[in-house]
């Protein structure tokens, strides 16, 4: 984290002053927006997290409901959206916070006595190397309080406004073309009605997310649901796992999904009430007391005394997707550019047995996010936020299908030694199939297409560990300035630039080259994709990471775009120089080559390139297609 860059404030370095912008900010909504995001969830926190980096940009967030969430709704926190919330700089508070899940424990009917459970097994939670995060539990509603009180904090002092619901819209000429309606919901002045107008608009309002029907776009898939009962307990229990994650089968009375909490107390307990009709409710009245019994008379020969019950549910979800993530509709013409964005649950819904549906919502955002920041900074063409839809839609499609076959292996039965003709699946199928797909769960599946913003496999061979289309897999390296050790990701913040990480040795003549042509040429992407008046990492921030160690190297003899003058005060930044670690070598661990690399990182923090240190044109040819020159 760097601060006094434009000067020394005593005080929180994490509330930023406040830009000339937001203290014009007047309590009355606005009439004119540039962005309007409508839902304060998983989606729609996030976004207002990365729009709040940019105060000149005017964006609004509304909730329908009078106050923020409280409690209960999604807690499982994937390894990849704990990375995330290290651009925001938000993870070590996660994870101070946060219950971490190591273990998980499989339970399954006893060979002498099918009425009992006995522990069958265990699997580590996410294979070692996936990450440097671990996979983590705290309830919806904190997370999103972590980034709205980011969003407050930053220079736009952006905070949500409750009570407000989007009605519908009409498109209009003019530069802000989308006409909304909104409806207050609460207070004095509810049931009032007035239209905004905004560039863009975004739906992450939900399942049921009214954006989407006034797109008149349906969710698409399976017409059954799958019921499920939820409950955050306080209770005391002879259970021996209580403190792990488990998954525990019985003989003919059900399953359950038991996940601790953040606190060392709490743990929440899913019970899978079976597949329902699309539409019946009638489900919807099962108890507490209910869900309470059913879990005990799973858990037998152990029980739990439940002494409070913190948050309970019954919900059911559907595999459905929507047919696209933006307002063009399935053939748009060539030249057409989306205006409203559905994110999140808004777009797709699963099952919670994968774990992904707060993670993928929140990641649906961070890609839009910066996307929407590019084109109103006019540092993008418009046309770049189709791909939005064309990533995001793809990523969704594959997690319905990967959902599909994880619930259905899940809900299988036990199955009985003496009657295997009645199916089911083994404690041993069971553990094997959760430790096949640790990296799915873990959230580091994803893996963008090429496009405009995702290069081809051709150069590959020269870091075989950055895989082009993937997010950036941080790995340790010491920082040349100070010698500390860090993880190399961690230098990438959640601000909309791009991040250029070029490998090699610091003697080596192509390193050299490179470097000094990227700092000192009109013609690199560095100088030609940024104003002549901004600081030269202002669009794309280079970084190099050099072989050998640290105390090898003179930070004041290297290029200057490693030690650039930046910040009103045109102060030296000292953190763009990275050495490899003894102990644990980055060149080795990511297979770079010989001759060294350039990664090309887009702003959330998956790999848009892999190429060779004298690939000049092709740089500039890669950026070209995304960027406007100045």
């Amino acid at each position: 984290m760097q601060f006094y860059r434009d000067g020394y404030r005593p005080g929180d370095p994490d509330i930023q002053p406040a830009a000339t912008e937001a203290l014009a900010r007047s309590d009355e909504f606005p009439a004119e927006l540039d962005v309007l995001i409508v839902g304060t969830g998983p989606a729609g926190t996030v976004l207002a997290a990365q729009m709040a980096e940019f105060p000149g940009i005017s964006t609004r967030i509304i909730e329908r409901r009078a106050e923020p969430l409280a409690a209960g709704h999604a807690d499982g926190v994937a390894c990849r959206t704990v990375e995330m919330f290290q651009a925001f700089g938000l993870a070590d508070a996660l994870l101070r916070e946060a219950y971490w899940v190591n273990e998980v424990r499989f339970w399954g009917p006893s060979e002498t006595d099918r009425s009992k459970i006995v522990r069958t097994g265990w699997v580590e939670d996410t294979p070692a190397g996936l990450s440097e995060f671990p996979h983590v539990i705290v309830n919806q509603a904190r997370m999103q309080q972590y980034l709205l009180e980011y969003a407050a904090r930053s220079a736009s002092r952006l905070e949500a406004d409750y009570g407000l619901e989007f009605v519908g819209f009409e498109m209009v000429e003019g530069d802000r073309p989308v006409a909304v309606t909104l409806r207050r919901t609460a207070g004095m002045n509810e049931g009032e009605e007035f239209v905004v107008h905004a560039r863009y608009v975004v739906g992450c309002d939900g399942a049921r997310s009214n954006v989407r029907r006034s797109l008149g776009i349906r969710l698409e898939g399976d017409a059954a649901n799958h019921a499920w009962g939820v409950m955050d307990v306080l209770a005391t229990t002879d259970f021996p796992d209580w403190r792990t994650k488990n998954v525990v089968q019985s003989a003919g009375k059900g399953s359950l999904l038991m996940i601790p909490r953040e606190g060392g107390n709490m743990v929440r307990i899913y019970v899978d009430l079976g597949e329902v009709a699309a539409g019946d409710r009638a489900i919807r009245g099962t108890s507490a007391e209910q869900l309470r019994a059913i879990a005990n008379a799973i858990l037998d020969p152990y029980s739990i005394d439940v002494k409070e019950v913190a948050w309970s549910s019954v919900y059911e979800v559907g595999q459905r997707v929507a047919r696209g993530f933006d307002d063009l509709g399935p053939e748009p013409p060539a030249n057409a550019v989306p205006h409203l964005f559905l994110a999140g649950d808004a777009c797709h819904t699963h099952s919670a047995k994968a774990g992904q549906g707060m993670n993928v919502s929140m990641q649906d955002a961070f890609n839009l996010g910066w996307k929407l920041a590019a084109v109103l900074q006019g540092r993008s063409d418009a046309s770049l936020l189709r791909t939005y839809s064309e990533e995001r839609q793809a990523i969704a499609t594959d997690l319905i299908e990967f959902d599909k076959h994880w619930s259905a292996f899940i809900a299988q039965p036990s199955r009985d030694p003496e009657h295997p003709e009645r199916g089911g699946v083994s404690p041993e199928e069971m553990q094997a199939e959760f430790a096949r797909q640790g990296r799915y769960t873990a959230g580091l599946a994803t893996t963008y297409a090429t496009s405009i913003l995702t290069g081809t496999l051709d150069h590959q061979t020269l870091a075989t560990g950055f895989e082009v289309g993937a997010r950036f897999h941080s790995a340790p390296v010491r920082r040349v300035a100070d010698a500390r050790l860090m993880q190399l990701g961690h230098a990438h913040r959640a601000d909309g630039r791009w991040r250029l990480y070029a490998f090699g040795d610091e003697s080596g003549a192509e390193l050299q080259d490179l470097l000094a042509w990227l700092g000192s040429d009109v013609g690199s992407p560095v100088n030609t994709f940024r104003s002549p008046h901004a600081d030269i990492d202002a669009v794309i921030d280079v970084h190099a990471v050099f072989r050998g160690s640290h105390h090898d190297i003179d930070m004041t003899s290297l290029p200057e775009i490693l030690l650039p003058i930046s910040g009103p005060l045109g102060l030296q930044d000292w953190e763009k120089a990275w050495a490899a670690d003894p102990a644990d070598d980055i060149f080795a661990r990511r297979g770079i080559a010989a001759d060294g690399a350039m990664i090309v990182v887009r702003p959330d923090q998956y790999i848009a390139h892999v190429l060779p240190l004298t690939a000049r044109d092709q740089l500039c040819a890669f950026f070209g297609g995304v960027l406007r020159p100045v």
